[in-house]
């Protein structure tokens, strides 16, 4: 099959997926998207300021998780010199403004999270069996907590369910058992958040540490015939959430409800593939009386054919990275309509919680194309996906945090010396949470080239919006029914060439320019090609 067919048939199929979760009673959310256009546009983006669901408060997340010596995440981000977060981080992280931020990952199914509390000079290392090397535990609870709120930020905690089954943690070639069950868990619960715990209150630590959200395992479907399977899964979340509540019913859990095999997860693959069946109506069946969330993680988008994008070759093909990123960014859009389908089909209102996912290019996480503007097509796109099921979507992230090598991170942290610096995604998410309404609400219709995203508080309206075109810009006017726009900005990201790259010596350059709209003429904005604005509507009813 020629790759044109195969565009046209992944396109048709992503349709014919929205056409039968809209069946299914999902809020009807016009994505404006269109992939392809290459001529210069003119036309209305007609806005229906209705509020249809209101945005969660935890939407907007970052990742952090030790990763060893594959990549200096959370090791380089304390400065040991002041024995404390390092200033530039914590300014980025205030500048990035996350809603939540997670303390996970696979470290999660070996982690023993009393080795991270009380005083510092008594905590042991550990080996960090995925990534490498080990840890000190410098960084524990408490100071993850203490850095989540200095940028304003909710924690997540994630929580060594039995490691997830993984029978080599019981008994390590050291020697060790690094699973831990319901008690541990339901200690930590009971450490962060009762105000009279006597175990915290020996730290010295006076003040509960209030840790709302937690997420059970990590990734557990995906370990095969290496972790739990799907029944036993079910039974321990349920046990290890009804324990956790005991100790503080007010706690939000996420639970895992992805599928086996993530990279399967395409609208090419047959439906009955045991591989893409998705374990969240089981979970939701055996444990669901006590989760608040499922999750899924957006892995495995990747490109069939990576031979032109491995290395510095996509250099040579600037405008058809653009294109086949666009593409893939259609991947995220069915996988959560697949979710939302599942959910609906069980009656469920429970929300989807994305605690992970980032583009899967090679080489491994540390493709340089996630340096230079051409990434903002899948990044921009991915984000307006989450934000257009806001019904649904209820925590989302499109990159792992902190780090020192990986480009799937939001932030990239110089060693030794350099200020901390917002990649690609980074400032797309940044400028996105900046510009947000309460409420989503929905576009009616918009010129083909552009993806927008909608929300609205009060007597403003927010439009994010990406320009899907490579080289021509979109011209369009702003309709709101039963509305007057009296005014507005556009806080607008359009680097002169999508080739555009940030490092450690040009920090800013993917800093939004923020224009007003000219009063007096009608409200109308031309967007660049390639750009990633956010359009900021004043509004009188």
């Amino acid at each position: 099959m020629s790759k044109k067919l195969t565009r046209r048939k992944f396109l048709k199929d992503c349709s014919a997926i929205t056409a039968s979760s809209l069946a299914l009673g999902s809020t009807p959310l016009v994505s404006c998207s269109k992939t392809g256009v290459r001529v210069k546009e003119s036309g209305v983006i007609s806005i229906d300021p209705e509020p249809k669901y209101a945005i969660s408060p935890y939407l907007y997340m970052q990742f952090m998780e030790p990763l060893g010596i594959t990549d200096g995440s959370v090791e380089a981000a304390w400065d040991y010199n002041s024995d404390d977060w390092r200033a530039d981080l914590i300014e980025v992280g205030k500048d990035l403004a996350p809603d939540t931020i997670r303390w996970g990952g696979a470290f999660i199914r070996y982690y023993k999270w009393r080795e991270g509390v009380g005083p510092v000079e008594k905590r042991p290392p550990m080996y960090n069996y995925v990534w490498g090397g080990k840890e000190t535990n410098r960084i524990g609870t408490g100071e993850f907590v203490d850095f989540c709120l200095r940028v304003g930020a909710k924690p997540l905690m994630c929580v060594n369910l039995l490691s997830d089954g993984v029978k080599a943690y019981r008994n390590t070639v050291h020697g060790e058992n690094r699973t831990a069950g319901v008690k541990e868990a339901a200690d930590w619960v009971s450490y962060a958040n009762d105000p009279d715990n006597e175990e915290r209150l020996s730290h010295g630590v006076k003040e509960p540490l209030n840790m709302e959200l937690w997420q059970l395992g990590n990734e557990s479907s995906y370990l095969y015939e290496e972790g739990f399977p799907l029944d036993q899964a079910a039974d321990h979340a349920k046990e290890f959430a009804k324990a956790m509540k005991e100790r503080d019913s007010s706690i939000k859990i996420v639970g895992w409800g992805d599928v086996r095999n993530p990279e399967k997860l395409r609208p090419e693959t047959p439906r009955d593939d045991p591989d893409v069946q998705f374990w969240a109506p089981e979970m939701l069946k055996r444990a669901g009386e006590y989760l608040d969330f499922i999750a899924m993680h957006m892995m495995g988008i990747y490109f069939k054919d990576d031979s032109f994008i491995t290395g510095f070759e996509y250099q040579r093909h600037p405008e058809m990275i653009w294109e086949k990123l666009l593409e893939l960014s259609s991947i995220a859009e069915f996988r959560i309509q697949a979710m939302k389908e599942i959910l609906d089909s069980i009656h469920s209102d429970v929300g989807i919680a994305v605690t992970e996912g980032h583009l899967s290019l090679q080489p491994y996480n540390a493709n340089q194309v996630l340096t230079e503007w051409l990434s903002a097509v899948y990044h921009a796109r991915t984000m307006n996906t989450y934000l257009r099921h806001g019904d649904r979507v209820k925590i989302c992230t499109g990159a792992d945090f902190c780090g020192t090598r990986w480009t799937v991170n939001t932030v990239m942290m110089p060693v030794p010396r350099g200020k901390s610096f917002l990649l690609p995604i980074g400032s797309i998410m940044r400028l996105f949470k900046r510009n947000i309404g309460r409420s989503g609400i929905t576009i009616g219709s918009c010129p083909t080239g552009l993806d927008i995203a909608a929300s609205r508080s009060e007597d403003k309206i927010f439009l994010h919006v990406l320009n899907m075109n490579y080289n021509d810009s979109v011209q369009a006017s702003f309709s709101v029914d039963g509305a007057t726009i009296t005014g507005g900005k556009v806080h607008e990201i359009a680097p002169e060439s999508p080739r555009s790259y940030v490092n450690q010596n040009r920090p800013d350059v993917f800093d939004p320019e923020v224009k007003n709209l000219q009063p007096g003429r009608p409200k109308e904005w031309t967007f660049p090609a390639t750009s990633v604005s956010v359009v900021e509507l004043d509004i009188s009813v």
